[in-house]
């Protein structure tokens, strides 16, 4: 959710099983108080708050102390996102979330679990050799520290990609939970749009594994064939390890934890 998300979550509180993680982005156009009232609401509706922190639009370390302090007022510290962010230029003085991690800064405010960011099909300015050496040095740091990592990824079309992934990760070593990014239900448009910005895949076979058509743009698209496939494949594969979903829900908390109490019934 967003800052500007809370009367959504209010709205969708029933569908959403107590204790929830739920996380609150820092966008360039939200302030401080939008960003801490959001994370009080999650805090405050009975779900855990997990509040992002975009390294590159810090200013100073002052601002990160700053946010980190209010949180830490609120109850909304012990799990946060740390991400680079959008900025292709830092603001400040923490050029990438692994600069975050290695200030030393987490703890001193009650940070117990980081959550990292993984890209399973890849990141359209970012080197593959570079995602990999990332991700193994913000958990080697986040070990040292004592702290706990979760591995949250960009939202995906396909599960053979994200299956490889996932392998890939643990024969690194890595035994962090995962939790792969799935959108939830949404207009197809919006869907592709955010694909593309992304990098994520979204050509004309993987989406039809996702269970939409190319020339249906005006209806709407669940994860119900990407959740059940990918499902079924780790299965298959003892070795992956804890893997659970993160939903990117682009703004329709309601929609989206209704799809998912509706789907958890219908396995059950």
């Amino acid at each position: 959710m967003t800052g500007k998300d809370v009367p959504g979550l209010e709205e969708a509180k029933h569908a959403i099983p107590l204790g929830t993680k739920i996380n609150v982005t820092f966008l360039g156009n939200e302030d401080l108080e939008m960003r801490v009232a959001a994370a009080k609401a999650v805090k405050d509706l009975g779900f855990v708050p997990v509040p992002h922190i975009s390294a590159r639009r810090l200013s100073s370390q002052d601002q990160l102390e700053e946010f980190l302090g209010r949180l830490q007022e609120v109850g909304a510290t012990e799990h946060v996102f740390s991400v680079g962010g959008d900025p292709t230029t830092p603001e400040g003085p923490y050029e990438d979330s692994l600069s975050v991690i290695r200030s030393g800064l987490l703890s001193k405010y009650g940070v117990r679990e980081v959550s990292i960011a993984g890209y399973p099909e890849g990141h359209p300015d970012i080197k593959s050799d570079v995602l990999w050496r990332h991700l193994e040095d913000k958990s080697a740091a986040l070990k040292e520290q004592g702290l706990d990592a979760v591995i949250l990824t960009q939202f995906a079309f396909d599960t053979d990609p994200v299956v490889e992934w996932i392998k890939s990760v643990r024969e690194r070593g890595i035994g962090s939970e995962i939790r792969i990014g799935t959108p939830g239900p949404a207009g197809i448009k919006r869907l592709l749009g955010f694909a593309r910005r992304f990098g994520v895949g979204a050509n004309a076979m993987i989406v039809k594994k996702y269970g939409f058509s190319l020339t249906n743009l005006l209806g709407t698209a669940g994860p119900d064939q990407f959740v059940t496939d990918l499902s079924s494949l780790l299965a298959q594969e003892p070795s992956a390890g804890s893997v659970k979903l993160h939903f990117y829900t682009f703004g329709g908390l309601l929609a989206t934890s209704e799809w998912a109490r509706e789907f958890s019934a219908a396995q059950s």
